[in-house]
């Protein structure tokens, strides 16, 4: 006590010639490291610095000062670090790192009679030997200390990794124990905390990971990333709850998260481990039919759909209409699919955002893992290529159908051919503690031919370049690049008299910078901009052979630019609210070269009233549009484990679909909005309640609903043309459309029996009203859409029989889709025509399938060349005709119905996966 009274008296002596600084100086520094910088001050005035030199970053510095005072001069210099700095007597600075030296303490600090310092900056004093349990517990410092603070707490954040491989570890939990606050790291290992100003004893669990204490001296907002070790001894079950309430605790809405690791016990079609498929089985997501190739989210359209591979876009994310998945199970990291609240980074769609992210590579250990199917065999490769650095991610995946189709005793097939094939690439680099770049490759092909004469081919391709940036302890950034392609060709040579090659390419080329600022424990900011570059050719036709009689036909190619501006704060009001704002700016430009037909305002649109020709020259601005997009989300807490989550959301789509076929096929061209097709846009409203059921074998429920109101949704008039057709807006209308909903899932992510139950009750209305008959359909009544299936139910089970033996199940019920059929015929000029009722008036039958498993682990021994995985499961048990569509032909007079169906058996399938 008498040192410490010594101390205070010393320093309140000293308080008389502290503080000074004021005396004025001129110097100017240029890209100055901090060293540099003070070196240069003690050289021009009589002013001397102490300090310990590993504080000072290497982050450079620029400034000019005239007759400025070295207080003034000094805040800026150390504005974005953890130094704080101490006048001595008139000319000697102690520079601290963190903490601040006071030299005068709280009224009231040796009162004992007083339960709490009234101060708010009161000292933060702590003592390594406080107690023989903390010996050795390192010491971590975090912020900078600040007298006029009145924070009590403060947000700490960083990413956490494997110490050996340096990849990110998600599911691990931090706690601080003693003050009952815990948190756990995101799929990307990522953490956020809120600490106690002051010591802090924070504790790290995870299974595999070593259990790590570290004391936290946390004095402002900061971040601190962490390398873990792996804990290899072999331990009886322990069971830790990884991402507790995160579902009741988290402000967004209609958020569906799938990881990998979840779904390979789930039995799929011919043993493919598709994370796509069992985004299917969640509420709110659904397939217009069995093959299709495309996803509905809530009543949207497929094109309404942003899917998004290391932030590049595909636009086709499926093999062979729809029954694969385009995306390699083993390189794929997890699924987040935002349905509802989508954050204002993203833009461009009205429905969903499937983002899908590649795993990150080992920097220090070969390994790999792969699968051999009947149908299809997989293989990733984990290749390190500087240790501790960087690591290239390799994966492959192809089929080999073709032989099994000509292996089959059909005629009629075999001469058919189905493969395709996939292949990514993922390379990581960490350049230092601030700097980590990831590049991303991705191609995709499929060859089909169903019949001899005709041959369908598809492809995608994309890159991502990233480059991740620390600036400092509260703002962090990433700048992206990507360019995604997707083109299709059909090739026809049944006939070399009207042989013909068609095809088709969209290409897309984006850059975009996201930006973080850590501002202080209530207020998160994510803020960025983008741009992207649209060259999209509608269609070439060409002949295939000197004979052909195809006339050569190319369809002027589209180039747009959107772009988008966004801003989101994720505020935390009291213990219990937290509002999640964002604000998004779209800009969309049709841009030349190109020729846009005027017509008549207000009649339809057709040759007979086509007014001008606009002709605009190479990137001249046709036409333009865009606005502000609103996105909103709160959640309130009645309890840690019950809260309730609202949003609101604003969107618009500058591209769409053009497709009259209602059947799967991967040959849909896209359009860009011009100056005749406006883009789509639309407003949903979404509420629910989150509840988990402690205990033991933990249950999630949630209770959510939606309504979704539609502009400028694009369809066909009855009997159109879309094939190479330049004035294409004359064989589409644009119209309304309505979507609500309600979803239900019910999910035990734990235990023996683990699985969920999704149902959804559901409508997605469409209308197109005029007072001209060809733009009006049904009426101009809201009419269900081609993918309208009210109820859809999903069950998805798996008893873990022992810790190698498991059995699964799935089953899947939904009702039958709309479809316009002939409900008569009649005679007109002595010939006779069918007359069909209005359109999506009658339904197919009724949809439901019912898969079984079983699973067979490997031994779990550590000293094996590879560790295996068997799966054997029946698809289709029941062996149900699901008919996907029903069509009509004409045959001798007679009208006859048809349905086309897939997998109208069981399909027994055996795969074989393994890892080393």
């Amino acid at each position: 006590m008498k040192k410490l009274l010594l101390l205070t008296f010393f320093l309140s002596l000293n308080f008389a010639f502290s503080q000074k600084g004021t005396e004025t100086i001129s110097i100017n520094f240029d890209n100055s490291k901090k060293i540099d910088i003070l070196n240069k001050i003690e050289s021009i005035s009589d002013y001397h610095f102490y300090f310990v030199e590993d504080w000072l970053d290497d982050q450079p510095f620029s400034g000019s000062y005239n007759n400025a005072t070295l207080k003034y001069i000094l805040n800026d210099v150390f504005n974005n670090s953890n130094i704080n700095y101490y006048f001595i007597g008139d000319y000697k600075i102690i520079l601290t790192n963190n903490n601040v030296i006071h030299d005068v303490l709280p009224i009231g600090y040796f009162d004992i009679e007083k339960t709490e310092i009234k101060e708010n900056n009161k000292p933060i004093f702590y003592s390594e030997n406080k107690s023989t349990a903390a010996k050795g517990m390192a010491t971590i410092r975090i912020g900078k200390e600040n007298k006029k603070s009145i924070d009590k707490s403060f947000v700490l954040s960083g990413i956490i990794r494997n110490s050996l491989t340096k990849e990110s570890i998600p599911d691990l939990v931090l706690m601080a124990s003693s003050r009952n606050i815990n948190t756990v790291t995101d799929l990307n290992g990522h953490y956020e905390i809120e600490l106690p100003v002051g010591v802090n004893i924070l504790e790290f669990k995870s299974i595999g990971i070593e259990n790590l204490k570290k004391r936290i001296i946390i004095y402002s907002d900061g971040t601190a990333d962490f390398y873990l070790e792996e804990n290899p001894e072999l331990l009886d079950e322990v069971v830790i709850d990884a991402e507790k309430d995160k579902n009741v605790k988290q402000a967004v809405t209609g958020l569906t998260q799938i990881k990998i690791k979840d779904i390979k016990t789930v039995p799929l079609v011919l043993g493919e481990r598709d994370i796509l498929k069992v985004a299917t089985t969640m509420p709110g997501i659904s397939k217009a039919g069995e093959g299709a190739s495309g996803y509905n989210v809530r009543g949207g359209k497929t094109d309404q759909n942003l899917f998004l591979l290391d932030n590049a876009v595909i636009y086709n994310p499926t093999h062979f209409f729809g029954i694969f998945s385009a995306l390699n199970p083993y390189t794929s990291g997890d699924l987040n699919i935002y349905k509802g609240d989508i954050p204002a980074e993203y833009g461009g769609r009205l429905s969903s955002v499937f983002d899908i992210s590649t795993k990150s590579a080992n920097s220090n250990k070969f390994s790999g893992e792969g699968g051999i199917g009947p149908v299809t065999s997989n293989l990733m490769l984990n290749i390190p290529v500087v240790k501790d650095k960087s690591g290239l991610i390799v994966g492959a995946r192809g089929t080999y159908s073709d032989w099994l189709l000509k292996s089959l005793d059909n005629e009629s097939l075999n001469n058919s051919e189905a493969s395709f094939y996939d292949i990514v690439l993922k390379y990581n680099h960490n350049i230092n503690k601030n700097n980590v770049l990831k590049a991303t490759g991705y191609y995709s092909k499929d060859n089909f031919s169903i019949t001899s004469d005709s041959i369908y081919k598809y492809s995608n391709r994309l890159f991502s370049l990233s480059w991740e940036h620390k600036f400092n302890e509260k703002n962090r950034g990433e700048l992206i690049l990507v360019n995604s392609e997707y083109q299709y060709n059909i090739g026809f040579d049944g006939n070399p008299s009207n042989s013909f090659d068609f095809g088709y390419k969209i290409n897309e080329t984006q850059a975009k910078l996201n930006l973080k600022f850590l501002m202080n424990k209530n207020h998160t900011f994510d803020y960025g901009i983008s741009t992207k570059l649209y060259n999209n050719e509608p269609g070439e036709m060409r002949p295939e052979s000197t004979e052909s009689i195809i006339e050569p036909t190319t369809v002027p190619k589209e180039r747009a630019l959107e772009s988008g501006i966004y801003i989101s704060d994720n505020i935390k009001i009291g213990k219990n609210l937290v509002l999640n704002a964002g604000f998004r700016y779209s800009h969309f430009a049709f841009l030349g070269k190109t020729s846009q037909l005027e017509y008549i305002d207000g009649l339809p649109k057709n040759e007979a009233t086509v007014i001008d020709t606009l002709n605009y020259d190479k990137n001249e601005v046709a036409k333009t549009y865009g606005g502000p997009e609103f996105r909103a989300s709160a959640r309130y807490s009645f309890s840690p484990s019950l809260s309730v989550k609202a949003s609101y959301n604003k969107n618009y789509q500058f591209i769409h679909t053009l497709s009259n076929n209602t059947t799967a096929s991967p040959t849909d061209t896209w359009k860009l909005s011009d100056l005749n097709i406006k883009p789509q846009q639309a407003n949903q409203y979404a509420l629910g309640f989150y509840k988990n059921f402690e205990g033991l074998n933990k249950i999630e429920m949630s209770l959510e609903g939606y309504y979704k109101l539609s502009n400028n949704i694009l369809d066909y008039k009855v009997g159109a043309d879309l094939l190479l057709n330049e004035s294409i807006e004359r064989e589409v209308i644009q119209g309304e459309g309505k979507a609500y909903g309600i979803e239900f899932l019910l999910k035990k992510p734990k235990g023996k029996l683990n699985g969920w139950i999704g149902y959804t009750y559901s409508k997605s209305l469409i209308k197109f009203d005029s007072e001209f008959g060809e733009e009006t359909v049904n009426d101009g009544d809201y009419f269900p859409s081609n993918y309208d299936k009210p109820h859809d139910f999903s069950l998805v089970l798996n008893y873990k029989l022992t810790k190698r033996y498991s059995f699964s199940a799935n089953f899947i019920y939904q009702t039958g889709r709309p479809v316009t059929y002939p409900i008569g015929n009649y005679i007109y000029n002595g010939s006779e025509y069918v007359f069909y009722s209005n359109r999506n008036e009658f339904r197919i039958p009724d949809y439901y399938r019912l898969d079984l498993g079983i699973n067979i682990e490997g031994n779990h021994k550590i000293q094996k060349l590879a560790h295996s995985f068997w799966n054997i499961s029946v698809y289709n048990v029941l062996g149900r005709n699901n008919p996907y569509s029903v069509f009509f032909v004409t045959e001798n007079g007679e009208i006859k119905a048809y349905q086309s169906s897939i997998f109208s058996v069981p399909v027994p399938t055996i795969t074989y996966n393994f890892r080393f």
